[in-house]
């Protein structure tokens, strides 16, 4: 049984160049940033591959923000 698709956040498979510029904004490398596994059910529908960023952008009550998770594999 699947969530219903207003429950699930927004993922996006970042570029490599963005992935370079999230990591230098956030100036750490990109395998400190929280881990997803590439098994994980987003990543796969996504096609991201261990080593690849993904942004999750989710709105809730306080407002929208946007997360990162670098994909492990898994």
């Amino acid at each position: 049984m699947s969530a219903p698709r207003e429950l699930i956040p927004e993922h996006k498979l970042l570029s490599e160049s963005e992935a370079k510029k999230v990591s230098k904004e956030y100036g750490i490398p990109l395998e400190k940033f929280p881990k997803i596994l590439e098994s994980d059910a987003q990543c796969t529908k996504l096609g991201a591959k261990s080593g690849n960023l993904v942004a999750i952008h989710m709105d809730d009550p306080t407002g929208k923000y946007t997360t990162y998770r670098y994909v492990v594999r898994g």
